[in-house]
């Protein structure tokens, strides 16, 4: 259960899933960055040794000039070269210094910030990759790829540049105050003054930003998702006559995504202006006071030059972290939304006292007799509630003996697919149990219950890779010949050996280049190198033409032989394959019994009367 935390945002209609506000708890961004920062603390603190040196090796610099002024030319004047050569040589070992240290800064620092990123990347697919199925379901996954694309980008940003301008001006800014007081104090604190006023001018950009940088990176994340929505649902797009509606929803997002960053770039403008303005008026008034000093003799000529120097990149940082702040902002708003993302946790957790699964009986055991590898199973008075709506569940009862295969019919919606999300421990049920030999699901290892059960769903999901690999999914490690064993027993080997690369051929993205059928079949011979206890068959056949169907259904009765099996049903014939049908409807069973005396007695449809359209 996601609680919101204090001050936290959600969305307007209350779903943060909706709108991309997550919660965010207060100081997430910085404590995100300080814990990806953590491993690397020996190598922050070089870069940061290394930074602090080469901003004092810069700052000597105007030293020299006041000493050239004050010394070095009135000894040249006496025929004396030995402090000129001593400023030059100090140049040249400064200006050599501060390279070299810039250089292994750079080096140091890039090397973190790239680290940094892997690590933040890594999180974050593991993350995603472990949180329940109704995560998946609400999060569009376009804002998650914008999470991972867009968001960490915006970090890198600021690693790479942003973090070496906010510390160096930090020490830059420490290190020229003491400088100054120490070369005339008066002088030294009429600019240490001028610093309150820019600082006063960063905080409030900083906090008028903020909003808006934190709706921009929301603005980018919207647009990802609706590219990526177009590209899922574009054959809906074309037969339904969409492009154009569809063009105006992505240019409103596109628009809006517009408009923010216009409203960011003219914070940014606001605060450069004032910045300059104060900083410029500043350094003339300071400069003409020491001009005045030094025409009257209170102030060395040399001092005066170093001061003016001075002056000139202590109000110059502040100017620069205007640059480096619309950086920083954007970095603080995608991590923030990285942080929130990071802080949901699986509504399907890993059970704290795990319980194994008792080891099936030898078919020689008493009461084993056609068991097979099946295992039993057992719905206990099971309710369910999506978060969204209403109870589509509620106080089921079902058992299936092991070995056993039980086709689940009834209208849509009356909760046939949920049933079957419940026993694949994709959700919880909100009451009741659902058991494997007696075990509840939520006590049984995630691993353990993964190689027990397997299923195949309506829409066969390939991924980028060969065929083999695809069916290697079910087995990892398999080889090439346990492969080849479940395609030939499903029937499945001719077909993918006439491809151009036989097992070798590249599906392409989603297996775009084979049919329904075909993947369909390639699923299954995962189903059945996986060699589960239990399979569930969710709508299996019901997207296919005639002939695709009749080899799906025999390449079904090999994998369902000898195991225990649920099959959500639309059609007749796939009925026919159970050895028991069971009719839901209104979240109830209402029917169950021998398929062949249903169909007769409720048709071909399998719906009760009152639950008939």
């Amino acid at each position: 259960m996601n609680v919101r935390e204090p001050g936290a945002r959600t969305s307007a209609n209350g779903d943060p899933f909706e709108q991309d506000a997550l919660p965010v708890p207060a100081g997430a961004a910085r404590a995100l960055l300080t814990l990806l920062l953590r491993p690397h603390a020996s190598r922050v603190r070089l870069a940061g040794a290394l930074l602090l040196l080469q901003r004092g090796a810069a700052l000597a610099v105007p030293l020299l000039v006041a000493y050239t002024i004050d010394q070095a030319i009135p000894a040249l004047r006496a025929d004396d070269r030995g402090p000129f050569t001593l400023v030059v040589t100090g140049c040249l070992l400064c200006a050599a210094a501060a390279g070299t240290l810039q250089y292994a800064f750079v080096a140091v620092a890039a090397r973190v910030g790239q680290d940094v990123l892997l690590d933040l990347r890594v999180r974050l697919f593991t993350h995603a990759q472990d949180m329940s199925l109704d995560f998946h379901e609400r999060f569009p996954s376009g804002r998650l790829t914008s999470r991972a694309t867009t968001d960490i980008d915006a970090l890198r940003g600021l690693l790479d540049e942003g973090l070496e301008k906010i510390v160096g001006a930090a020490v830059s800014t420490l290190g020229i105050t003491a400088v100054l007081l120490y070369l005339d104090w008066p002088l030294g604190t009429a600019a240490v003054l001028v610093i309150g006023p820019l600082s006063l001018t960063m905080r409030s950009f900083r906090r008028r930003s903020t909003r808006v940088y934190r709706s921009r990176t929301s603005a980018i994340a919207a647009v990802v998702t609706k590219l990526a929505e177009t590209q899922r649902g574009i054959r809906t797009l074309r037969a339904f006559r969409r492009e154009r509606a569809n063009a105006d929803e992505f240019a409103a997002v596109n628009r809006r995504h517009e408009r923010i960053n216009g409203d960011a770039g003219l914070e940014m403008a606001r605060y450069v202006t004032i910045s300059r303005l104060v900083a410029n008026v500043a350094v003339a008034a300071l400069v003409m006071w020491g001009a005045q000093r030094v025409a009257s003799g209170g102030l060395d000529l040399g001092v005066f030059a170093a001061t003016a120097l001075y002056l000139r990149q202590l109000y110059d940082h502040p100017l620069r972290l205007g640059g480096v702040a619309e950086a920083y902002q954007s970095a603080a708003a995608s991590l923030e939304q990285i942080a929130a993302l990071l802080a949901q946790r699986p509504t399907v957790p890993e059970p704290s006292a795990p319980r194994p699964l008792p080891p099936p009986p030898s078919p020689s055991a008493p009461g084993s007799r056609g068991r097979g590898r099946g295992r039993a199973v057992s719905f206990e008075h099971v309710s369910f509630a999506y978060r969204s709506g209403g109870e589509v569940l509620s106080g089921v009862r079902l058992d299936i003996p092991a070995g056993q295969t039980v086709a689940v019919v009834g209208p849509t919606g009356a909760g046939k697919s949920t049933l079957a999300k419940l026993l694949a421990r994709f959700h919880d049920p909100t009451a009741g149990r659902v058991l494997i030999d007696g075990t509840d699901l939520r006590d049984i290892p995630e691993p353990e219950l993964r190689r027990a059960v397997a299923m195949v769903p309506q829409d066969a999901f390939l991924f980028s890779g060969t065929v083999a690999d695809n069916i290697a999914i079910g087995r990892p490690g398999a080889n090439t010949e346990a492969v080849e064993r479940a395609t030939r027993a499903i029937g499945a080997h001719d077909f993918i050996a006439a491809l151009p690369d036989g097992y070798d051929t590249d599906v392409r993205a989603r297996g775009g280049r084979l049919s329904a059928g075909e993947r369909q079949l390639i699923s299954l011979a995962r189903a059945l190198l996986a060699d589960p206890a239990l399979v569930i068959l969710d709508e299996a056949t019901s997207s296919l033409d005639l002939p695709a169907e009749r080899a799906v259904q025999r390449a079904m009765r090999t994998v369902l032989h000898g195991r225990t099996a649920l099959i959500i049903a639309h059609r007749p014939s796939t009925v026919h394959v159970a050895d028991r049908a069971v009719v839901i409807a209104e979240g109830r069973v209402v029917e169950d019994g021998p398929p062949s005396e249903l169909l007769a007695r409720l048709g071909p449809g399998l719906l009760p009367r009152r639950a008939a359209p």
